[in-house]
């Protein structure tokens, strides 16, 4: 399973998101610190919430394999800029928390992500793990293995590791 950095202001259900993937009775827990338990980097909601703190976000991305920022639907304003997928070099997905809200507005919070450059999004609410499965198997889905070679020839079309080839680009011969 890939490693999954969540992000995103306090309050968003980023430890229940945590506790709803690892089947766990949901109960109130304030992350005070970032935890790494399993295939989850849980972090404060503080740190994407202050400019001085932010620089840790980067930081605990490369320790993943895949950084997912976790806004709720009924989130009253927008933390992450359109130029956040600059300095993220992993995947970046984005999670819509509390979807049942009755003050949800999922377009705009959908629109946020898509600006901050989120390659997919997945709608769930952790109370009754609506859309957590959807979430487990996008994480179980095992990338190809890719070689040092293929990897800077993908950098030299200006890709990223994980984009796959563009139609009638193959490797050359000598890096299959």
């Amino acid at each position: 399973m890939k490693k999954l950095f969540l992000m995103g202001r306090s309050e968003a259900g980023k430890t229940s998101l945590t506790q709803a993937l690892r089947g766990e009775e949901l109960h109130y827990v304030k992350t005070q610190y970032t935890n790494t338990e399993g295939n989850t980097i849980d972090s404060p909601g503080e740190y994407a919430e202050s400019k001085r703190f932010s620089v840790g976000l980067a930081c605990f991305s490369f320790e993943a394999d895949v950084v997912a920022i976790v806004q709720a639907a009924d989130e009253p304003f927008n933390l992450f800029s359109a130029s956040l997928r600059s300095f993220i070099l992993r995947p970046l997905i984005g999670v819509i928390t509390k979807i049942d809200s009755p003050y949800a507005n999922i377009p705009m919070v959908k629109q946020w992500m898509i600006n901050a450059g989120c390659e997919r999004i997945f709608l769930v609410d952790n109370a009754t793990r609506a859309g957590i499965r959807e979430l487990i198997e996008y994480l179980e889905e095992d990338l190809p293995p890719l070689t040092l070679e293929q990897a800077k020839f993908k950098q030299s079309l200006g890709l990223n590791e994980w984009d796959p080839l563009p139609e009638g680009v193959e490797y050359p011969e000598e890096i299959k």
